[in-house]
C-alpha cells in the first residue's frame, strides 16, 4: 500500500512529468546514489571495484547510448565497439596533446569526436533502414578499427600501436592510468553514469525524445505531423555515439589504462546489443539492468562449478555460455520483448496493490 500514487496532488504540468512522480521513487533514487558514492568505496574491495562494478558501469553507459538509437529512435546499429573506439583515441590524442586540459573536459571532447563520426555514418539512415542500416554500422565497425590501426597518427606514432592512457588528476586525486587507485577510478567513473542516467532520462521524455520514438513508431506518420526524418535520426546518432564515444574513453583510461583497438571489436560491439535487448529496449532503467546481468553470466558459469565440486572445461563452459546467451536472446525476445525492465515494472504494479488480492 506505501508504493502508489494515492494521495500525491500535482498543481503544475512540471510537477506532473516529473522523472520520479512518486516521493517514495526520489528517496529510493536518492538513497542508492548515496550509497554508491558514500558507502560502496568503502565496503567493497579492488576485486568488486576494478573488476566488476567498473566495467559494468562503463558497459552501462555504452548500452544506454545504443538504447538511445535503437530502443527509442528504432535505427539499428551494430556499430556500437567502433564508436567506442572513436572515443577512446581521439581523447587519448586531445590528452596526449593539450596536456593542461581537466580530464573530464578531455572525456567529453573524446565523446564529441566519436558523436561526429556518428552523424557521418548516419547519414545513410534517411535512405536504408533495418537490416540495410545494420550493415551499413556494421561497415563503420570494420573501417574505423582499421583507420585506428593503420593509421599511426591516432597513436603518437607509438612503435606497439597500444599506447598507454596518461595518468590524470582531479582535485588533486589520481583518476586515470595505472597508479590510480580503484576507488578514485569507481568515483570518477560513477560521477559520468549519474550525469549521463539523468541527461537521458531527461531527453526521452522532452520533445526529442518524442520525435525519436514518432520516428522508431511509424516514420511516415511522423514525418506528415512535421517531424523531419534526417534531422531526428541524426540527433539520435550523435547522442548515441557520443554515449558510447565516452564510454570507450573510460574503459581505455580508467578501466584497461591502454588504447587497443582489440577492445572494442565486433564482439564488443554484439555484447552491448545483448545487453540492450535482455535488459529492455526503450527503457534507461534496462540498460543498467542488461549491462550487470550479461557482464555477471560468464563469471557466475565459471565460479558456479567449482563451486558444487564440478569439473567442468573452459571451453565447454565457454560454449555453454554462447547457447545461454542466444537462448535467453529469444526467449526475451518471444516471452518478453521489453527484458528485465518489464519484470522490474511488473512488480512495481503488484506492489501498488499488495496487501489486496489482484
Amino acid at each position: 500500500m506505501f508504493y502508489r500514487e494515492a494521495g500525491i496532488f500535482k498543481t503544475s504540468y512540471a510537477a506532473d512529468q516529473a522523472l520520479f512522480r512518486i516521493p517514495i521513487d526520489r528517496l529510493f533514487i536518492a538513497g542508492l546514489v548515496l550509497v554508491a558514492f558514500v558507502v560502496v568505496p568503502v565496503v567493497a574491495n579492488d576485486y568488486w571495484l576494478g573488476s566488476i562494478l567498473i566495467p559494468v558501469m562503463i558497459l552501462s553507459i555504452a548500452a544506454l547510448g545504443l538504447n538511445i538509437l535503437t530502443g527509442y529512435c528504432g535505427q539499428v546499429s551494430l556499430g556500437t565497439g567502433a564508436f567506442m573506439a572513436a572515443g577512446a583515441y581521439m581523447a587519448y590524442k586531445i590528452a596526449t596533446n593539450f596536456t593542461w586540459m581537466p580530464i573530464p573536459v578531455v572525456i567529453v571532447l573524446g565523446g564529441l569526436c566519436a558523436a561526429a563520426i556518428g552523424v557521418a555514418f548516419g547519414l545513410p539512415s534517411l535512405r536504408i533502414k533495418g537490416f540495410y542500416l545494420a550493415v551499413t554500422t556494421l561497415a563503420a565497425q570494420f573501417f574505423l578499427l582499421w583507420m585506428f590501426q593503420k593509421i599511426p597518427w591516432f597513436v603518437n606514432y607509438s612503435i606497439s600501436g597500444v599506447p598507454t592512457a596518461p595518468p590524470r588528476e582531479v582535485l588533486g586525486v589520481l583518476v586515470t592510468g595505472a597508479e590510480a587507485t580503484t576507488s578514485a577510478r569507481y568515483l570518477f567513473i560513477l560521477t559520468f553514469v549519474v550525469v549521463l542516467a539523468l541527461i537521458a532520462g531527461n531527453l526521452v521524455r522532452g520533445r526529442i525524445g518524442r520525435t525519436w520514438m514518432a520516428i522508431r513508431d511509424m516514420d511516415i506518420a511522423a514525418e506528415l505531423i512535421g517531424i523531419k526524418p534526417l534531422n531526428t535520426k541524426l540527433s539520435a546518432f550523435a547522442v548515441s555515439s557520443f554515449y558510447c564515444g565516452i564510454a570507450g574513453a573510460l574503459w581505455s583510461f580508467c578501466y584497461i589504462n591502454t588504447v587497443e583497438p582489440t577492445a572494442f571489436d565486433i564482439f564488443r560491439s554484439f555484447m552491448v546489443l545483448f545487453m540492450v535487448i535482455v535488459g529492455g529496449l526503450g527503457s534507461i532503467l534496462g540498460s543498467f539492468l542488461g549491462a550487470l546481468f550479461v557482464f555477471l553470466l560468464p563469471i557466475a558459469l565459471n565460479n558456479i562449478p567449482a563451486t558444487l565440486g564440478l569439473h567442468i572445461p573452459t571451453e565447454m563452459i565457454s560454449h555453454i555460455e554462447f547457447m545461454l546467451f542466444g537462448g535467453l536472446i529469444v526467449f526475451f525476445l518471444i516471452v518478453e520483448p521489453h527484458g528485465l525492465a518489464r519484470l522490474w515494472q511488473i512488480c512495481k504494479e503488484k506492489l501498488r496493490l499488495w496487501p489486496f488480492p489482484y
